[in-house]
């Protein structure tokens, strides 16, 4: 089946980043992209992301399923990434990955912080959590559709984290900014020290009148 060249190398560019970064390992996670209004292109089922090829993808509807033409079998968590495609026209790229510290919140349930730095203030903005479901079923994806409009990162209890954006390296710098406020809030806690996050209006008037970039509106979601 035809591929949009660019598009297949967003995502094989993204797949070697999460692994150097550290953000994913073995065979975990999967990617995509948004490749029309009814369309996404994603990992196939069983590939490794810091070494895709150009074969080792799978066009879905907004169903999650694969369309007519289609030689490999998507990744089994395409129907949480339709989901999210389907409840979010403003969303291009979906991230769902692994990370070590990212999975200590998925499985300790903490509160995530959202004050205490510039990038945690923007990007973590708002996240949710989801109920534990087994991957790839129907309930998984029910689930994250029904939060999608609520944030751009989702913590899955005790299974992983999902991120997305209108950009493929927005949504990575979503899942990376997570995964560095994961870690401080592990180390503060083992060292007994005491966080001073920002109060409530001056966090309010960095995301408002700041103009490091300008603020979603969560009200047109």
């Amino acid at each position: 089946m035809a591929r949009d060249p660019a598009k297949v190398e967003q995502l094989r560019q993204l797949g070697r980043q999460l692994v150097e970064l550290g953000l994913t390992w073995g065979n975990g996670g999967n990617i995509s992209v948004r490749t029309g209004t009814n369309s996404f292109l994603i990992t196939a089922s069983g590939t490794s992301l810091g070494s895709l090829e150009p074969g080792d993808f799978a066009e879905c509807d907004l169903a999650g399923r694969p369309l007519a033409g289609e030689e490999k079998r998507p990744s089994k968590e395409a129907g949480m990434h339709a989901a999210i495609y389907k409840q979010r026209p403003d969303i291009n790229a979906v991230i769902h990955s692994h990370p070590f510290y990212g999975l200590i919140m998925a499985c300790c349930r903490e509160e995530i912080p959202q004050n205490w730095f510039i990038e945690n203030m923007y990007y973590l903005e708002r996240t949710a959590r989801v109920d534990y479901y087994h991957p790839g079923s129907k309930e998984l994806a029910e689930s994250v559709g029904a939060k999608a409009r609520e944030a751009n990162l989702l913590i899955l209890n005790n299974h992983g984290i999902i991120a997305y954006d209108h950009s493929p390296q927005e949504a990575l710098m979503t899942l990376q900014t997570f995964e560095l406020v994961s870690r401080m809030d592990v180390a503060c806690k083992g060292a007994n020290l005491a966080v001073a996050g920002l109060p409530e209006e001056q966090v309010r008037e960095f995301l408002e009148e700041s103009g490091y970039k300008p603020r979603r509106d969560w009200s047109a979601l």
